[in-house]
């Protein structure tokens, strides 16, 4: 039967049609080592040498990779080598599939040994293999970021990963707290979790993404939040710049530390203004009552 399509069903079908050829085109040439954009309408800048537009789940993801690069001890290249990876890889996204049985961040491939498909999802047992594949590769830390990646990715496209060492450079900077008021997300709408639950959320993330390496700060929960005890500048930004980075999936309204604040709605990092508040010793998260 021949049906009639009016201007209103024939732009539609043309809208589909060139989102579902864009979305195939994205990948492909993300693959074949063509530089695309991150992200359209960005909640997250990140700023250094430089700046990167990500959305709050991209932001999420690289603060991950980072934390548990610094819980292994790993220094800063590997950061900036397994960001990279990841931006190339998978847009710092967890994808639910890819080339062949590809998976997650890193695109690992259970058939190849990287583990089940539930547990390559968990993004930091994949940061943790992939970081652990990056320091059984000798000499690593000599070789341009792209080649360092080949090593562990093997991928059909070994040069791809070097046109995001710029943006895995500026991303690492921030997350390991070399760089001050780096990481600025803006979160608007309702929060996803208040008051205790928003906490305890909080509190389960730093956990799960610095393991042990969170027993060197003084961790104090309360019901509207949480402080963290650090000995010096690095630390505070870390924590504060992971903390923002996961403000979005746990209900967290503001951070403080040192003598800067920064708040969901706004998403700026701004001068404190009460000076009962400054403490260069600890960094200050609240959630939404």
């Amino acid at each position: 039967m021949w049906v009639r399509r009016t201007p209103a069903v024939a732009a539609l079908v043309l809208v589909l049609v060139a989102a579902l050829g864009g979305f195939a085109l994205s990948r492909s040439l993300s693959h074949s080592g063509i530089k695309i954009p991150l992200v359209i309408g960005p909640e997250c800048t990140v700023r250094g040498d430089g700046e990167v537009t990500l959305d709050t789940v991209q932001m999420a993801n690289a603060a991950t990779i980072s934390a548990v690069g610094i819980r292994r001890g790993m220094p800063e290249r590997a950061i900036v080598v397994a960001l990279a990876t990841a931006l190339q890889e998978s847009k710092l996204e967890n994808l639910d599939d890819g080339d062949r049985d590809s998976v997650g961040l890193f695109q690992q491939r259970p058939s190849q040994g990287w583990g089940t498909t539930d547990e390559i999802k968990d993004p930091r047992y994949a940061a943790n293999k992939f970081y652990a594949s990056l320091k059984r590769v000798k000499g690593w830390e000599k070789m341009r970021i792209t080649d360092a990646a080949q090593k562990v990715q093997r991928s059909a496209y070994p040069n791809a990963y070097e046109k995001w060492a710029d943006e895995a450079s500026v991303l690492a900077n921030a997350l390991t707290g070399r760089a001050t008021a780096a990481v600025a997300c803006t979160v608007t709408g309702a929060p996803v979790l208040r008051g205790a639950a928003a906490t305890a959320a909080l509190t389960d993330g730093l956990k799960l993404d610095w393991g042990k390496g969170l027993a060197r700060t003084k961790l104090a929960e309360q019901s509207a939040g949480l402080t963290l005890g650090v000995d010096n500048a690095s630390a505070g930004w870390r924590y504060a710049h992971w903390l923002v980075s996961h403000a979005s999936a746990t209900g967290l309204e503001w951070v403080r530390f040192a003598d800067l604040e920064w708040h969901a709605p706004d998403g700026k990092w701004q001068p404190v203004t009460d000076d009962n508040g400054i403490d260069e010793r600890k960094v200050i998260a609240e959630v939404f009552s």
